[in-house]
């Protein structure tokens, strides 16, 4: 039996947690950006990214889980204090993702779990997370009880995109939650 492992990221997991990052974004987003976007992603690129990230507990992105299993990173997430001011939502899980391999078996619950878990310990109660709105894997956040907020547009590159929010107001059930079934 496989075990995962959530934990905090270090900055010895960024070569791992870009190589989730850009074959995550490649197979999720393939048709719903243009390949001029997804081949312009840079495993070597993020990865300097991730250092600078996880070397700097002051940067809002540092607050990172990696989801390791059979010591290989199969996944994360992300989080912290919403960005844009919504005055319904103080956290916000920025980013979850998890390699296509690893998928259904409960990872991204589990770091959903965690992230709540991480966004409490911040004192933050409530989340949000943008969504692309052609994403399949949104339906992922409505079975956790994310609530639709709202649209906005986003541009990637020459890609003009449009996402969707699900919030939660009260991330406690999240953090608590035993059984993923």
């Amino acid at each position: 039996m496989n075990t995962t492992l959530i934990r905090p990221a270090e900055v010895k997991d960024a070569d791992g947690i870009a190589y989730v990052h850009v074959t995550a974004w490649q197979d999720t987003y393939q048709g719903l950006m243009p390949d001029s976007v997804l081949k312009t992603l840079s495993v070597e690129r993020r990865s300097r990214q991730w250092k600078e990230t996880l070397q700097d507990a002051s940067s809002p992105y540092h607050p990172t889980l990696v989801a390791e299993m059979n010591r290989q990173i199969a996944g994360f997430a992300n989080y912290g204090r919403e960005r844009e001011g919504d005055q319904g939502y103080d956290g916000e899980l920025f980013a979850i993702y998890v390699l296509k391999k690893f998928q259904g078996q409960g990872i991204g619950h589990k770091l959903v779990q965690g992230t709540a878990q991480g966004l409490l310990a911040l004192n933050l109660a409530s989340m949000l997370v943008w969504v692309l709105s052609n994403n399949p894997y949104q339906k992922f956040y409505e079975r956790l009880g994310g609530v639709y907020l709202r649209e906005k547009s986003l541009q990637i590159g020459e890609a003009h995109l449009m996402e969707k929010a699900y919030g939660w107001k009260d991330i406690r059930p999240l953090a608590e939650m035993k059984s993923w079934s």
